[in-house]
């Protein structure tokens, strides 16, 4: 988990979050151990702005990948910060329920998807 934290640690650096000055990193890693990381990017108008998790999940995707193992957040306060509700609803199209989420805090804490968001809308709610 060390190694998946520090490359959301370093994803913080590269944040541009200028109106809420909270910078967040987030690392997703593939089947095949691929991590991608992502940054939250700030827009005036606030409903425009990106999630790390949105960046790192949507450069996996881009790039062919489907199937995640893990995920570990990072801010700049070091708050164990989680993703947000539509983050887990992303997380959720492409991850099952027991993908671990690791957060960076004081002690640290370990959560699955399925914790997290229970119930979730799947694609299979679709086909009903």
């Amino acid at each position: 988990m060390d190694d998946l934290m520090d490359a959301a640690r370093e994803a913080v650096e590269a944040s541009y979050a200028p109106y809420s000055e909270y910078r967040v990193g987030a690392a997703i890693e593939t089947v095949d151990g691929t991590v991608y990381t992502g940054c939250n990017i700030e827009n005036a108008n606030y409903s425009n702005s990106l999630h790390a998790e949105e960046v790192a999940i949507g450069s996996a995707v881009r790039d062919g990948h489907r199937e995640f193992t893990r995920l570990a957040v990072s801010s700049d306060k070091r708050d164990g910060v989680t993703p947000c509700g539509m983050c887990r609803q992303t997380l959720a199209e492409f991850c099952d329920d027991d993908l671990p989420i690791y957060t960076d805090g004081e002690a640290g804490a370990e959560y699955t998807l399925g914790e997290l968001l229970p119930t979730t809308i799947t694609p299979g709610h679709l086909d009903r």
